[in-house]
């Protein structure tokens, strides 16, 4: 389309798809809402109006796109773009002004609203992690839900409990299965009341796209499975998926759509056979269930899932058993709450409290299995990945029809669990003893752990994103930080400043005398207010001990204004000796503040063991700076495939040059500096993150 070549300026109409999703950005700034549009007329100026059918992306910086209901139709007014490579989108429309609303949505999507937006009032008072997860499961409303859990929940295969999908809806369907089972009803029966409380949910949980097919899916799956005739249902999912795809062909992309159609075929093709074989050997009737659906859900989806995380999970058939006496009494709880609060806030207020206690169980149990060692292990990723781990299960159901297999299979991946995990766990080496210093792998950011005692540790700084630090504080063992160190106010050094406080007791947090970029100081300051954590600014001259550590300020001498980048030549500029060792910690000062080190301090005062490469290895760096420390060990905290050209080939070789061993995080993720009789060893994590 010429109009999105030019990516020109037009009056568009369309009509809402989903609900608004907020993306993440700068700390301090406002979200950007994406969402998904049904373009159906274009005003170009100057010319005439167009009228089309044709998918789009709103990404909209007014507060008034997220109060969007699917169904909605708007007039806007923005700037055309090309969609990403690959999209079946038409066009994404960016828009600074609030949506002129067209009509009214249905009664069904308003009703939805009015049930979500209550149920959200519900959990309000509840802590944030409960309170951000009841809503996510019972109708896939994560929008207060804490990012850190929810990648707790990825890691391990939770997901779909805080997302509306086909493996959501048959757990619903599951729930309204088994109570009506024990009436011994029929299956003309069964099918009416799942089909009823199907389509309460569909109303409430919204009937966007994704709901409806994600219900689609749960229905066939729940109602062959209810029949016990898995293959009349098997040409029904069959052509149901053509029906979807031909209506909606963005779905043949969809990771999200391949996933429950996968979730489904498992519930169809294995669950029964296995269920019913539990049952044979004596489980009861709900137990059995209980573990076949799980496993089988896990088993068809766990190719396409390798395919894309390249891992293979280890926790999440036995998270996802553990906690399937949790989610009945939690979604029926939230569901409650849901329909009390328009008519007894009180109520439902009261139910939500009820409900936040199974809803624990779920928090518990995503919380330490993403922390067990080996919980997911490493397999190759892509297509590749995903067709091996299909053909080795594929491969190992067959073999597991014959007893003498099964046996065989079972003794071997016993012995392989009890052989090889021990090894891992154990002898994994991280992390490594006597170590002085770690630069986490956070990404394009930095990140830096000091050790003060037995789990407790300086930080220093804490990357872009609030998970990468707190799976590296996790690692190391860090339960307790003693002092939060911000070397300065960017984002990628304090975007991920939930992270270190996440689970923890942060005693103190010291920062610069330097108040730019605002955002960033007054995301540290709400942080650090919100744990009751003293916060001070200091200068050079400042130290601290604790447990065999000393951490002195040496810099900035005095502020600096009019330099290249005033907030990083304004960086804390830390000296840390540690068993013996000393360690320099430059943050991202630049050439301008590096030579005021040397004016005022002279060489000697930089001289260090150990170097975190400042500013990621940027070229702002002073030759004369680099070669008074002189290190034998340099760290770079770079993010992989970063658009800056971290870091600087020149400097890189400098510091080779001078003796020093140079390590990446972008090369070997988590890089330790250890102490090793009279030398230093360097230790590479290994498992950089993603770009």
């Amino acid at each position: 389309m010429a109009l999105v070549e030019e990516e020109a300026r037009v009056r568009v109409e369309l009509v809402v798809r989903d609900d608004p999703r907020a993306l993440r950005g700068s700390p301090g700034l406002p979200p950007t809402y994406l969402v998904s549009v049904d373009l159906t007329a274009v005003h170009p100026d100057g010319a005439p109006r167009v009228r089309l059918e044709a998918r789009g992306l709103v990404l909209g910086s007014d507060p008034g796109w997220k109060v969007l209901l699917p169904g909605q139709r708007v007039l806007a007014t923005g700037r055309l773009m090309a969609p990403r490579g690959g999209d079946l989108k038409a066009a994404v429309l960016s828009v600074k002004d609030p949506p002129e609303l067209q009509g009214r949505s249905s009664w069904a999507q308003r009703a939805a609203g009015v049930l979500r937006a209550g149920l959200q009032r519900a959990c309000a008072p509840l802590p944030d992690d409960v309170g951000g997860l009841l809503p996510g499961l019972v109708v896939g409303d994560t929008s207060r839900l804490d990012p850190a859990l929810e990648e707790d929940f990825r890691e391990t295969g939770m997901t779909h409990l805080n997302a509306v999908s086909g493996a959501n809806v048959a757990i619903i369907l599951g729930v309204v299965l088994f109570a009506v089972r024990w009436t011994r009803a029929g299956p003309v029966v069964i099918a009416v009341v799942c089909a009823v409380a199907l389509v309460g949910f569909v109303i409430l949980a919204r009937p966007s796209p994704s709901v409806v097919r994600a219900a689609a899916m749960g229905a066939i799956g729940l109602l062959g499975l209810a029949a016990g005739r898995p293959r009349a249902a098997l040409p029904a999912l069959a052509a149901g998926v053509a029906v979807l795809i031909v209506v909606d062909p963005e779905l043949a992309g969809d990771v999200g759509f391949a996933l429950s159609v996968l979730a489904t075929s498992g519930l169809l093709l294995l669950a029964p056979k296995w269920r019913d074989a539990l049952r044979s050997r004596g489980w009861p009737p709900g137990a059995a269930e209980a573990l076949a659906v799980p496993a089988a859900a896990q088993v068809a989806c766990g190719p396409v899932v390798a395919g894309i995380s390249g891992s293979v999970s280890l926790v999440a058939v036995p998270a996802n058993l553990l906690v399937v006496p949790a989610i009945a009494p939690a979604t029926l709880l939230g569901v409650s709450a849901a329909v009390l609060s328009p008519i007894w806030p009180a109520g439902a207020e009261f139910t939500a409290w009820v409900g936040q206690w199974p809803a624990r169980w779920l928090v518990v149990v995503a919380t330490y299995g993403a922390r067990v060692p080996a919980g997911a292990l490493p397999w190759p990723g892509g297509v590749l990945g995903a067709v091996l781990l299909g053909v080795v299960t594929v491969a190992l159901l067959l073999a597991a029809r014959r007893p003498v297999v099964r046996r065989l299979v079972a003794v071997l991946a016993v012995g392989a669990m009890l052989g090889t995990l021990p090894v891992r766990v154990l002898a994994s080496g991280w992390p490594p003893p006597r170590w002085l210093v770690v630069a986490c792998a956070v990404g394009q950011g930095d990140a830096v752990v000091l050790p003060a005692g037995a789990g407790r540790a300086v930080v220093v700084d804490a990357g872009p994103e609030p998970t990468p630090v707190d799976h590296c504080l996790r690692r190391l063992g860090v339960r307790h930080v003693v002092l939060f160190v911000v070397s300065h106010f960017h984002v990628d050094h304090i975007g991920g400043v939930a992270g270190v406080f996440r689970n923890r007791t942060v005693s103190a947090v010291i920062t610069p005398d330097w108040p730019e970029p605002p955002g960033g100081r007054a995301l540290v300051a709400a942080q650090a207010a919100g744990a009751r954590t003293p916060v001070l600014a200091v200068k050079p001259g400042w130290s601290y001990a604790v447990g065999g550590l000393e951490v002195t300020v040496v810099g900035p001498y005095e502020p600096l204004r009019g330099t290249n980048s005033d907030p990083n030549n304004n960086s804390l500029v830390l000296r840390a000796r540690v068993g013996g060792r000393t360690v320099l910690l430059p943050g991202d000062a630049e050439t301008e503040e590096q030579q005021e080190l040397l004016d005022h301090l002279g060489p000697a005062a930089v001289r260090a063991d150990v170097l975190k490469v400042a500013h990621h290895g940027s070229a702002y760096q002073l030759p004369e700076f680099v070669d008074a420390v002189d290190p034998a060990v340099a760290l770079v905290s770079v993010g992989l495939g970063n658009d800056y050209g971290h870091p600087n080939a020149g400097l890189l070789a400098r510091l080779s040059r001078g003796g020093a061993r140079v390590l990446r995080t972008d090369e070997g993720g988590d890089l330790a500096a250890v102490s090793v009789g009279d030398g230093l060893a360097v230790v590479a994590r290994g498992d950089p993150p993603a770009p």
